[in-house]
């Protein structure tokens, strides 16, 4: 995005991209399951922010100038057609990532932009590591030392390395402060009796809580222990303390977060008095799952055989407890597909996000999850990747450059 940008403002800019693998865009290839989650039909700066727990700040101003209707038409304009999901998610009509692979690729050499793949960089080096007063002219002058024994000479620098050690090292050489990467969006390990043997038992409406961080949505139970919507939220807004307490913390757990803990207790009352001779385990409620129900009427320590009638005021308080705030141990964190987020990269406050440059070494720029952001599941994480490149790669051409400053 960042190449196409700078290339189509500035046609006789040369323009060249350097990747290390040997196929482009491999994380687009995979991304949605191989559809590719482009972005998100969210179309308001300040609610679509709501959805990173890093970097909502600093994209405020940002999305105002590059946004998913941008991202929208910005395809559109080259031939591929965008279509909205029930939840929000958007991806090509032809749920295929390639259409996308190919719109960018295509894009970039329509105009100009050189790729070289296979290549590894093996040092960077830059004349000015100071932000120079804005009444000179002069650009850094960046030497790139390839591992062949090359020597590529730029005044424009973009790092869009994604969560990458190497580009963490380099960034670091130009003068910035990496915070430390950890893991976000992943699932929980619980081993539970609760829910042992349920995998791919949901439910559309709960709420998870971590300390004092809650997420809502749906819940999945997996054969390692619970995933969902509502999971990978908590695992982005709580990256750090998960990390920090080595994946092991007590989740509570919300089965049927549309009903308040009173509201639950008066809806278990009406059962009881509309359904007296019932036996309680054996017939599900409140539209949960038979089999979870089971279990958490088991692990409330109502008795199999119990009928409503007979239900004690006890019990049902300790029912209303498992079904409302459920007490679960994380003992570890799983992965969410092949997809994989990070919570940590440069500074954001040493980086102008109203151009993505360096304020540490003028002429450098950044894009993507080298950055401190990173957002909820859902394409928020490409959105913030194709506005970041398109501001970047603006602000790389000298003319919009002045105009910029």
């Amino acid at each position: 995005m960042a190449a196409i940008t700078a290339a189509e403002a500035n046609p006789r800019a040369n323009v060249l991209i350097l990747e290390k693998s040997h196929q482009l865009l491999s994380k687009v290839r995979i991304s949605g399951g191989g559809r590719c989650n482009v972005t998100h039909a969210c179309f308001d700066p300040a609610t679509l922010i709501q959805n990173y727990p890093r970097g909502a700040k600093e994209l405020r101003g940002a999305f105002t100038r590059f946004q998913p209707r941008d991202t929208v038409e910005w395809f559109k304009r080259r031939g591929v057609k965008l279509k909205t999901e029930s939840d929000g998610r958007m991806f090509p009509v032809t749920d295929d990532s390639e259409t996308i692979v190919e719109c960018l690729v295509d894009s970039a050499k329509r105009a100009g932009v050189k790729i070289w793949t296979d290549v590894n960089v093996e040092n960077l080096e830059c004349d000015n590591s100071v932000v120079a007063p804005k009444s000179e002219t002069s650009d850094s002058h960046f030497t790139i030392r390839l591992k062949n024994g090359e020597e590529l000479h730029a005044d424009r620098l973009l790092l869009a390395t994604g969560s990458n050690k190497q580009g963490y090292e380099f960034a670091q050489q130009l003068g910035h402060t990496i915070e430390e990467p950890v893991p976000s969006l992943f699932t929980f390990q619980i081993k539970d009796q609760r829910i042992k043997d349920l995998s791919g038992i949901s439910v559309p409406e709960a709420e998870v809580t971590l300390g004092k961080l809650s997420q809502r949505g749906a819940l999945l139970i997996t054969h390692w222990g619970l995933s969902g919507p509502a999971v990978l939220k908590l695992s982005a807004w709580g990256a750090r303390e998960l990390h920090d307490c080595n994946y092991k913390m007590e989740l509570r757990v919300n089965w049927l977060a549309g009903l308040s803990e009173s509201g639950l207790r008066d809806q278990l009352l009406k059962i009881k008095d509309s359904s007296p001779r019932q036996i309680i385990a054996a017939h599900a409620q409140l539209s949960l799952p038979s089999r979870l129900w089971e279990r958490l009427v088991a692990a409330a320590g109502v008795a199999d055989s119990l009928r409503w009638a007979e239900l004690s005021k006890k019990d049902l308080t300790a029912l209303v407890a498992q079904l409302h705030r459920g007490s679960f141990q994380i003992t570890g964190k799983g992965v969410f597909k092949e997809e994989f987020v990070t919570c940590g990269g440069v500074r954001l406050r040493e980086v102008n996000f109203k151009t993505m440059e360096s304020k540490a070494c003028r002429g450098l720029f950044f894009a993507g999850e080298i950055l401190d952001v990173d957002g909820v599941t859902g394409g928020f994480n490409f959105q913030s990747a194709w506005t970041t490149g398109w501001i970047a790669g603006r602000a790389m051409n000298n003319e919009t450059m002045k105009n910029e400053e």
